[in-house]
């Protein structure tokens, strides 16, 4: 914004009050339920003739008549069932993953009830409460794909381990009962998309999975987690590597203390470490993401993909639409096929819905079914379940359309045509990369981050496209990609979302730009010799300055306090935001209860370097040691969380 700021001489909090915001175009809606409904959702599917199913973790299933009116009708269709988390429609009946089977359910007697329950194929399960069963996504042939979670060690509590087949795998089962295993390296599979023909899937942060993402499953696949390949020696397993093979490559960090207990692995700073695309250049039949999420950026818990018709939603039909259960968000996501391998572009979308987002439906009317619940996952929102809708409301928002890889860097296409002025301008954008490591740790934070360094920018002459020319493109890598000073023509918006993560799997062939194409205005080589050989006087002291000196200590740390807008992007940088809130108790404690505990802020950088969960015993969830936030970032956002303090009670020394 300060680029835009200096053009125009506007002030950044004028241009930032005045763009438009995301519930400006896109409304989130309620959907009236019966009282004594308990909408926990766990499937969602639109029938042919626009009825909505819905099945619950409680084991329910509703009919709902006329969904997208001020009065919808609830008709039960179904209960007693168990933990069902995914529902479809095919041929007149509808098809429930339980936690053990993949039930058909059907209406035979046409009263509006389910009076046939067929098990068309049952799984084994161990008994461990995290073996979930997602799915069934159908097939252009009819059949369907089904998930299956890990369960974790007893001692190595940490650990997912697949104790019975399948666990950690997708499998196909046809509609005559017959099991066809698909692939494995599956943790927490919630999300399984078929998006033109292809099935993809999502999975969360964890052991062996950096941050969350979408993945591309061709039959054969192995994704990362190594629970399911304990299985791959079985004589219909289309996955051919063995454990052992990746712990020759990784190690599995099955370390015992002195009394012959097993340490839980945790992220080493400064390590030597592995990625998971080194990885995959010694094991091939390892796959990364298409499409990483960013933990805590893009959610933390990541749940269904769909796609989004083409008649929808306006500049976005086409593309992709991820939820988050824990974050209680929407991502979108632009894929293409470079050189035979997807990847592309994730973007926030829309934030704000009562509860964890689970499952996502079309309606008839082009407005998009959310599904939420939050029971024993914990989510973002006031609700531990319910039912949304998101509505369009036919304007279009100055945003990213769309980013795509280029020989040397990335083209971007608007929704609405750019101000040139400001699109021109080299310090409108950024660019930095990062990747996670592939270890058995729980999750990673982002490393081998660098900043690439922008050439120059030629825009379109619609003022639709800008294409970046970037130093130090990363095969595999994460790029950050981000334009706080890009306007939009017309009414001099900045973007509603003004970062895209570009996952690079491949860059591609072609023409590069010439240097004599580009605008290179506020670049720093274009600033360095504009102010070649000038000079600049030292201003005199004023009285203001010389008054500030006398302030009290205490007054002056105060006035430092950066507010929340100084501090948001740190915040998101950090992935602090995926486990506290200003004012509200999420997975860790609110920021304002954190004020309250009188810290410096010297001792808060302490506790995000090395935390004491002892400190916060009634939350389940212990905070993991951030080294790799700098101090300097650190000391910022503890600032303002001793801010939040009332009546200036924590320390500011």
């Amino acid at each position: 914004m300060l680029a835009a700021a200096t053009f125009t001489g506007i002030s950044t909090s004028v241009l930032a009050q005045e763009s438009p915001r995301e519930e400006d175009y896109f409304r989130i809606m309620g959907v009236s339920s019966p009282e004594g409904a308990l909408l926990e959702v766990g499937g969602l599917t639109v029938l042919p003739s626009g009825d909505l199913g819905i099945s619950t973790r409680r084991g329910d299933v509703y009919i709902v008549e006329n969904p997208t009116s001020q009065r919808p009708y609830f008709r039960k269709f179904a209960s007693g069932l168990h933990e069902i988390l995914g529902l479809a429609y095919k041929d007149g009946a509808l098809y429930a993953a339980q936690r053990g089977e993949l039930t058909k359910l059907v209406d035979t007697d046409q009263d509006g009830k389910a009076d046939k329950f067929q098990t068309v194929f049952a799984w084994p399960l161990s008994g461990h409460y995290h073996e979930y069963s997602f799915g069934p996504k159908l097939t252009a042939e009819g059949d369907f794909f089904v998930t299956g979670n890990v369960a974790f060690g007893d001692e190595e509590w940490w650990r997912g381990e697949s104790r019975v087949p399948w666990r950690g795998w997708t499998i196909k089962i046809s509609e005559d009962g017959k099991l066809e295993p698909w692939a494995t390296g599956m943790r927490s599979p919630a999300g399984l998309g078929i998006i033109d023909g292809e099935l993809f899937y999502t999975d969360n942060q964890g052991d062996w999975i950096g941050s969350g993402g979408l993945w591309h499953v061709p039959k054969g696949a192995f994704t990362g987690h190594p629970a399911g390949l304990r299985w791959a020696d079985m004589p219909n397993s289309p996955v051919k590597l063995k454990a052992e093979q990746l712990y020759a490559h990784v190690d599995q960090r099955r370390v015992k203390d002195e009394n012959g207990r097993y340490i839980k692995p945790e992220n080493v700073v400064d390590e030597e470490f592995k990625t998971v695309f080194e990885v995959k250049d010694e094991l091939p039949g390892l796959r990364t993401p298409a499409v990483w999420l960013p933990h805590g950026i893009l959610g933390v818990s990541n749940s269904e993909p769909i796609k989004i018709p083409e008649d929808n939603f306006g500049p976005f039909g086409g593309q992709i639409l991820v939820g988050d259960q824990g974050m209680s968000l929407i991502s979108r996501v632009f894929l293409e096929k470079v050189n035979g391998e997807y990847q592309g572009a994730s973007f926030l979308f829309k934030t704000g819905f009562q509860s964890g987002v689970l499952r996502l439906a079309w309606a008839k009317d082009g407005s998009l079914f959310v599904g939420e619940t939050n029971r024993g996952w914990g989510s973002a929102g006031d609700a531990n379940q319910g039912l949304q809708r998101l509505v369009w409301n036919n304007k279009v928002p100055f945003e990213m359309r769309a980013v795509r890889a280029m020989p040397d860097g990335f083209e971007i296409e608007f929704t609405k045509p750019v101000d040139k002025k400001s699109a021109e301008d080299v310090s409108s954008y950024s660019v930095s990369s990062f990747i996670y490591k592939y270890h058995p740790v729980y999750g990673s934070p982002p490393v081998n981050t660098e900043e690439n360094v922008i050439k120059g920018v030629k825009v379109s002459e619609d003022g639709m496209k800008a294409r970046l020319v970037v130093d130090n493109l990363r095969r595999y890598y994460i790029h950050n990609i981000t334009l706080t000073g890009v306007r939009e023509r017309e009414n001099y918006h900045s973007l509603v979302h003004p970062t895209a993560y570009y996952t690079l799997n491949s860059i591609p062939d072609g023409q590069k730009l010439a240097l004599s194409e580009l605008s290179t205005k506020g670049s720093a080589a274009t600033r360095a010799k504009a102010t070649a050989g000038k000079t600049t006087k030292k201003a005199a002291p004023s009285k203001t300055t010389a008054a500030a000196k006398k302030a009290p200590a205490k007054a002056t740390a105060k006035a430092a306090a950066p507010t929340f807008d100084e501090v948001k992007g740190l915040l998101a940088k950090h992935t602090c935001l995926a486990c506290h809130n200003t004012e509200k108790r999420q997975v860790g404690p609110a920021y304002v209860d954190i004020a309250k505990r009188g810290y410096t802020p010297e001792r808060i950088v302490e506790l995000i370097h090395k935390p004491e969960p002892k400190n916060w015993p009634d939350y389940a969830t212990e905070m993991p040691p951030m080294p790799q936030v700098s101090k300097e970032d650190a000391l910022k956002i503890a600032r303002w969380i001793n801010s939040l303090a009332p009546n200036g009670s924590a320390s500011s020394k």
